[in-house]
């Protein structure tokens, strides 16, 4: 914190965001770790991180390390001068604010608009839009929204990247307002900017028009390309069902355990989505499962990965299979994000570091759609740069004490020419 009383204007900025004047608010009642904190948010550690830095920087908060863990107290010295510098704000500031000059034309960061004709009625359209079954045919790796004004949703866009923020209005077939921002930047955080998408009929369906207003200069126009793809995306899905791959989702950049996980996870409910009922006792190279018993295997792994970090997954008993595994994936991986990487996690026979459980995030939702789309004989969009990574994770988890037979085999030999979703089933004991 500075001597001088801090410039009101930067204070101002640092304390709209709401969710680090909750954060002051609630360290109000001791020190406390990110962990501790992020379980009062709908964000993920490394978010609650970010903010934190963002008000140790001014001088309102400090962290210190005990053990493996980092707690965060208030400085009094720094709320007192907050104090002071906004009792001067109320003084003299506001005269200084209301002589400033208007802003320049090219500083007004202007709404970005979108539209496309969507071959189907409007109620279907709204449908496309709010239901995360549908949304991840399209737009969403996960997605979950509470259809209510006030309601809250949470939407992985690509992996890596997910957007929320609450519901502010609902028309069903007409109209659609999300307070809209990003998990993982400060400067376009979950709820400041505004999505507004309203549906009309017109020749040949609905016209679907989205208005994004409140957007930060330097990111209006990659929101711009980005509802631009995922628009001409609605329109296939509408037209064929879905939307197929998305390219923007199949290699994340930067690569890290997590966002590996999303990205195995999108490839894997792209070949569920195919998995018919005439499938369901199909062999699969897993050989110890059919095609729906493999599918009960993943729910069972996820409901175990999502216990290591805390949660307790609630499997869907009804819906596509698709839909079973997507709902229950979305709960382990908002899990994980939550809690992190680091320590370590219960396991059924002691104990693992975190980072390597992590690991099998990847590992089972891509080998086991790699399993299910030679099952039913389609084809794994996996990303080499994905399998690659998922390949490094695999060779990292699986030691020579685990090829017991039960957990994994030998390695399978397999030719040089190999691609890497072939070497990552020979690496887990499958003939490929």
């Amino acid at each position: 914190m500075n001597t001088n009383i801090l410039s009101v204007r930067d204070l101002l900025a640092v304390l709209a965001e709401p969710n680090r004047r909750r954060l002051l608010a609630l360290l109000t009642t001791g020190d406390l770790t990110v962990s501790d904190l992020a379980k009062n948010f709908g964000v993920t550690r490394s978010a609650i991180s970010q903010h934190l830095a963002v008000l140790a920087g001014v001088g309102l908060v400090e962290g210190r390390q005990e053990g493996r863990f980092r707690y965060y107290r208030l400085i009094p010295e720094g709320i007192a001068e907050l104090r002071a510098s906004l009792e001067v704000f109320w003084s003299a500031e506001l005269d200084e604010l209301a002589a400033a000059r208007a802003p320049r034309e090219e500083e007004v960061s202007m709404p970005v608009e979108k539209s496309v004709v969507v071959p189907l009625g409007a109620d279907e359209t709204f449908a496309l839009i709010t239901d995360p079954e549908r949304l991840r045919r399209w737009q969403a790796v996960t997605a979950r929204i509470d259809l209510r004004a006030g309601g809250d949703y949470r939407w992985t866009i690509v992996p890596g990247h997910t957007a929320g923020g609450r519901v502010v209005e609902v028309d069903p077939g007409r109209r659609l307002v999300l307070s809209w921002g990003w998990e993982e930047g400060d400067d376009l955080a979950p709820g400041l900017s505004q999505v507004t998408i309203t549906l009309e009929p017109t020749v040949g369906g609905t016209l679907v028009r989205l208005v994004h207003e409140g957007l930060p200069d330097d990111r209006a126009a990659g929101h711009g390309e980005g509802w631009e793809h995922y628009l001409g995306r609605l329109a296939l899905a509408a037209m064929s069902g879905d939307a197929g791959p998305d390219e923007w989702a199949a290699s994340p950049d930067p690569m890290d355990r997590l966002t590996a996980a999303e990205a195995s996870l999108a490839a894997c409910q792209l070949v569920l989505r195919a998995v018919t009922d005439s499938d369901a006792t199909s062999p699969t190279p897993c050989s110890a499962f059919t095609v729906d018993e493999l599918i009960n295997h993943l729910l069972d792994s996820l409901s175990q990965l999502g216990s290591m970090a805390g949660a307790t997954v609630l499997i869907p008993t009804g819906g596509s299979r698709e839909s079973r595994v997507a709902t229950a994936a979305q709960q382990v991986l908002e899990a994980w994000r939550r809690r992190g990487l680091e320590g370590v996690v219960p396991t059924r026979g002691g104990e693992m570091p975190a980072a390597l459980a992590a690991n099998i995030l990847s590992i089972e939702t891509l080998v086991h759609g790699w399993d299910l789309a030679v099952a039913t004989a389609q084809e794994l969009h996996a990303s080499t740069t994905l399998g690659e990574y998922v390949l490094g994770l695999a060779r990292e988890l699986i030691t020579p004490e685990m090829r017991d037979g039960e957990l994994f085999t030998a390695e399978h030999p397999v030719a040089p020419e190999a691609g890497v979703l072939e070497r990552l089933a020979a690496l887990t004991g499958r003939n490929p």
